[in-house]
């Protein structure tokens, strides 16, 4: 291995930009990271921060035994992760879910760069693509990638760039809310880190409340694009106006599902739907709205939101808005390294690359941060076990899509999560003495192998164990 003075160059300071920075300095190689704001603000950014939220302020599950994101939670702690520790320094009670303090998080994200004696962070925007001498970047420039880069790009690869519309929820303050009618309790009372089981506010409906609320949906004015008419949303994030269009009980059966909740001003009624509000800072005054997303216009906006029980004199600290999302077709246009096929050393990361949700995009920074700084030291880059989460969710960007079948040869490639469907089949050993499994504990068992065979193929890749014996 080579020593080096060569940097090399991040393009963006969100999630994805400041993991691939912070991977590539711990591994020996200095870096320059270039982002844009506060020269150049974005129509989501509020602050010059470096990874901000801009959405929700949950990084979702924390559970490494049957979830799937709590599984890449884990092995990005295992990867010394700088966004998994300023997450896991900053968090709020969220039930079984990792929610963070934004604000608290994004300085702490932001200290740790700056404080880098290996990392200068440059405050421009780069309107075109890495020079030539730029001989090792990265572009983690995000859904939110400023016109000139996002041009240069599709000229360069040829390809028409992708785009969806992702839509923020409303946060409101916490004292603005009638607790004679809603209630703390999380959904069958888990306990997740740092909850009690009593982590979110709900907000009951009964049936005549909610038709209402969805006729109000449905008529409410929204914001509008006509130039980017026919985008597809991403169904992980839709507007709660879009959920309504498709279908009277869709809202019922996704964020407002009323399951495994019991009223406490009243637990002999069930509630025929259910609004959950989630904590969104430390000190408890602001609470988000779950999957809420929206595109109503501010002002039927509030005067809606205000008909759900509860928050009938809400006051909001934020109300909900939309922005544009762009992507590459990533299968095509990367190798398995996230590296452009057509041009060596040049890298893209997050949301960028086409994976969706803060944690997938900071896990695609951390492995184009090592994968740069492996072959800046003369290394050949290391990738990750398919049956890994970092595996399963960089196979997925780099050709693990499945080709349309309307159309032989097309891929429709979309934004995802990572989810266990990622991972490769796995064998179930049933328990000793179990002939048949019953109900949904086959389910469960396949989910936990998953995990088990992840976190330990992942500790393998990471070379933890010979590490931990060194140490000893």
């Amino acid at each position: 291995m080579k020593k080096t003075d060569d940097p090399i160059h991040v393009i963006g300071g969100g999630l994805a930009g400041s993991e691939a920075a912070w991977q590539a300095a711990n591994m020996g190689v200095p870096v320059i990271m270039h982002e844009m704001r506060p020269v150049r603000g974005t129509e989501a950014h509020k602050t010059d921060s470096l990874a901000e939220l801009v959405c929700s302020n949950s990084f979702r599950s924390d559970d490494a035994q049957a979830n799937a994101v709590g599984v890449l939670h884990q092995e990005m702690r295992f990867a010394d992760s700088l966004i998994m520790a300023s997450a896991d320094r900053h968090q709020v009670p969220a039930g079984s879910a990792l929610a963070v303090d934004r604000d608290g998080f994004s300085a702490a994200v932001t200290e740790s760069i700056e404080d880098h004696p290996l990392i200068t962070v440059r405050r421009q925007e780069v309107s075109g693509l890495p020079p030539a001498d730029w001989d090792q970047a990265i572009i983690a420039t995000g859904p939110l990638t400023a016109p000139a880069l996002a041009e240069a790009i599709q000229s360069a690869t040829g390809e028409e760039s992708l785009a969806f519309f992702d839509a923020i929820a409303p946060i409101l303050h916490f004292d603005s809310v009638n607790m004679d009618i809603c209630w703390f309790q999380s959904r069958y009372d888990k306990i997740g880190p740092g909850g009690t089981g009593k982590d979110y506010i709900n907000c009951p409906m009964d049936e005549a409340q909610y038709n209402a609320f969805i006729d109000a949906l449905l008529d409410g004015e929204k914001t509008e694009f006509k130039e980017w008419e026919g985008t597809p949303y991403f169904d992980g994030c839709l507007p709660i106006e879009i959920m309504a269009e498709r279908g009277r009980e869709t809202l019922r059966h996704g964020p407002m599902k009323p399951m495994g909740l019991t009223n406490a001003h009243n637990p002999d009624v069930k509630a025929y739907a259910v609004v959950q509000l989630r904590q969104d800072n430390a000190l408890g005054t602001l609470y988000n709205m779950v999957g809420f997303q929206t595109k109503l216009k501010y002002g039927s906006q509030k005067a809606i939101l205000q008909m759900i029980p509860g928050l009938e004199n809400a006051e909001f600290a934020r109300l909900g808005g939309l922005h544009r999302n762009t992507y590459i077709n990533s299968p095509q246009l990367l190798d398995p390294t996230a590296q452009l096929k057509t041009r060596p050393g040049l890298r893209f990361a997050g949301q960028i690359t086409g994976c969706e949700g803060y944690v997938e995009s900071a896990a695609v920074g951390l492995l184009t941060g090592r994968f740069a700084a492996a072959e800046r030291l003369g290394l050949q880059p290391s990738l990750p076990p398919a049956t890994t989460a970092f595996g399963a969710l960089l196979g997925h960007i780099t050709g693990g899509h499945l080709t349309s079948q309307d159309e032989p040869g097309k891929r429709s490639f979309q934004p995802m999560n990572v989810n266990f469907g990622l991972f490769p089949p796995v064998e179930i050993v049933k328990p000793e003495g179990v002939k048949r499994f019953r109900g949904k504990d086959k389910a469960i068992a396949k989910k936990k192998a998953i995990s088990t065979r992840a976190l330990a193929d992942c500790r393998h890749w990471l070379d933890l164990e010979s590490q931990t014996d060194a140490a000893q």
